[in-house]
């Protein structure tokens, strides 16, 4: 099984992790008059499917008995049912971020959704792994906190004598944010006690319970979606083949930086490395801002709320950061 054998290399994942998490949404905003719903069925495909290739080869290196299989026949049964709960927990609050983007945009729906769940995960999973200096990484959630204040305070002003920004998009984020938050703490849990999971087995068995919820939690939001009018199953295979694979493309962009994050948390703790990963925000507002022109005829002040929204994202990593060094 492959691991970090220095900090520096479990930086760079969860680096990359925090860039996958904050791009995968682009795939749907590559769709066109295409809903969510039905774009669900490809991603939470992709996230599984990528989560098992990864398992069967990074995770099935040199062998040994933390080897995929070799894992899964040893690690308790509450371990594999806790990172299967924590995906289906996960599911529900990532098709209601999707949900609030649609309703919202990118640049709002990302940093209300993950902002909260950074916060509610970073303190639970710590209070079950307590992992590097509880100061600075404080610091650096409430430096993430700041960002997510600014970014609301940039679209504000940014829709300042407009219509105002949709009340129920931004309930969807909130409540998206409050469930997204729960799922770190089964992780972590699968991965410290116990006959405990490998990065990999965690990582599969928590996708495979976000695809397995899509048979629960999608048919309800088909027949009573949250933004527009109810959807057939027909429409799903009426779709243009190039948007199932922009689904499975999300999917697999999003299961690759869960798979980097929970390897880099076999070094630094889970803690720090979702809290650094839950950063995904500073790169949602990028791609919302110079490629999905977002905030196209901002005025001054809401440029100005931008760029200190990521000036104080990066001061939030750098502090948690230095929370695993002190």
């Amino acid at each position: 099984m492959f691991v970090p054998s220095t900090f520096a290399v479990a930086l760079l994942m969860t680096v990359l992790s925090t860039i996958c998490w904050g791009s995968f949404a682009n795939t749907f905003k590559g769709t066109r008059n295409y809903r969510f719903e039905l774009y669900y069925w490809d991603y939470g495909l992709g996230i599984f499917l990528i989560s098992v290739v990864l398992a069967l080869t990074m995770g099935s290196h040199a062998g040994g008995p933390t080897a995929f299989f070799a894992n899964l026949h040893s690690a308790d049964p509450l371990n594999l049912f806790y990172a299967a709960l924590g995906g289906f927990i996960f599911n529900i609050a990532n098709v209601l971020l999707i949900a609030g983007i649609e309703i919202v945009g990118l640049a709002i729906a990302f940093p209300i959704s993950i902002g909260i769940a950074l916060v509610e995960g970073v303190v639970m999973s710590y209070a079950l792994q307590p992992r590097g200096n509880l100061t600075l990484l404080s610091c650096g959630v409430l430096m993430a906190l700041v960002a997510v204040i600014l970014v609301g305070k940039a679209y504000g002003a940014l829709r300042s004598g407009e219509s105002k920004v949709s009340r129920r998009g931004v309930i969807v984020c909130v409540i998206s944010g409050l469930l997204m938050g729960i799922f770190a703490p089964f992780v972590t849990r699968a991965m410290t006690h116990g006959n405990t999971l490998t990065p990999y087995t965690t990582a599969v068995f928590l996708t495979l319970g976000a695809f397995l919820c899509c048979f629960v939690f999608n048919p309800i939001l088909m027949r009573k979606p949250i933004v527009g009018t109810p959807v057939a199953a027909g429409d799903y295979f009426r779709a243009p083949m190039s948007y199932h694979a922009l689904g499975l493309l999300g999917g697999a962009i999003w299961g690759l930086g869960t798979v980097f994050n929970f390897v880099a948390a076999s070094l630094v703790g889970v803690a720090i490395s979702y809290a650094i990963g839950q950063a995904s925000p500073m790169v949602a507002c990028l791609w919302g801002v110079f490629v999905w022109k977002e905030f196209r005829g901002a005025n001054a002040r809401a440029k100005g709320y931008l760029t200190a929204m990521f000036a104080a994202y990066v001061f939030a990593l750098i502090l948690i950061a230095r929370a695993y060094a002190a």
